[in-house]
């Protein structure tokens, strides 16, 4: 079966940087889930995807610009320590966890007082080229309801 527009696809993936190191795996755990051809994954990985069959293993190396973007030497913002998640001790070079308007968003620590931190809120991967293992395990057409939800639902899915 291959992958199109409006189907919920199950994969496994290793994300390796430039040197080769593995950065993220999914690897024994839950697949990933997603609703195809509806932005809900990296624009790269979701195009090396299409039209591949379930089952096929395969590596793609992307540009920044595909994957997390590319790095905003301006994007320094001040913020309240007590905003930030992940550690009770604060030092530079920390990534911390941050909840924006468009959800919860992984900052780097640039600079830390009492009560303001400076953080760098470009993605610690962004900038990079970066390369994704990917296994396709499962693919299916999806629901109405998931298509006009914009996003799949059920395990590994958006769960309601």
């Amino acid at each position: 079966m291959s992958i199109n527009d409006d189907m919920v696809v199950q994969f496994n993936y290793t994300l390796r940087d430039e040197k080769g190191d593995v950065l993220e795996t999914n690897e024994g755990h839950d697949t990933i889930a997603y609703l195809h051809g509806h932005d809900n994954m990296m624009p790269g990985v979701e195009k090396s995807i299409a039209g591949k069959e379930v089952g096929e293993k395969f590596s793609v190396t992307l540009p920044a610009s595909e994957t997390y973007g590319e790095r905003n030497d301006n994007a320094e913002q001040r913020v309240s320590v007590k905003h930030l998640q992940g550690a009770k001790v604060w030092k530079p070079g920390m990534s911390a966890l941050m909840s924006t308007d468009q959800g919860q968003r992984e900052v780097t620590i640039i600079k830390v007082g009492k009560f303001m931190a400076t953080v760098d809120v470009n993605h610690p991967l962004s900038g990079r080229e970066l390369t994704f293992d990917i296994e396709l395990i499962d693919a299916r057409d999806a629901t109405a309801e998931e298509i006009a939800h914009g996003h799949a639902h059920g395990k590994g899915g958006h769960q309601h």
